[in-house]
């Protein structure tokens, strides 16, 4: 068992883009919504928390007790896969999620574009 600090990365725009500006207040949505939606979905739920696979917990039924665990295929990519999805359903339906980053380190990381 390991662990790392991720940095996660979220780049969002219109869901609709047929005006050619912003009406007041002038941006789509406040950073500081974008920070309390992401810290309460993502962040809260995985910091200091053990992410472990099925496959693990079967060798290691010790970690089964683990109060702070969390199931899954502790990927960067599938990480990654999880927030967007997460993400997709509770941001406002006028935003539309675009780009998500996760850093497992300084240099390597994890990368979703709707393209």
């Amino acid at each position: 068992v390991h662990g790392h600090s991720y940095e996660l990365h979220v780049k969002v725009s219109a869901a609709v883009n047929d005006e050619a500006f912003i009406p007041a207040p002038g941006f789509l949505i406040d950073f500081k919504e974008i920070k309390k939606i992401v810290t309460e979905l993502i962040v809260q739920k995985f910091d200091h928390h053990l992410l472990l696979s099925e496959d693990f917990l079967k060798l290691n039924p010790a970690y089964l007790i683990a109060e702070n665990k969390f199931e899954a295929e502790p990927t960067a990519e599938n990480l990654l896969l999880y927030i967007r999805n997460i993400l997709n359903e509770k941001f406002p339906k006028n935003i539309g999620l675009t780009h998500l980053k996760l850093f497992e380190t300084t240099d390597s990381y994890a990368e979703w574009a709707n393209i």
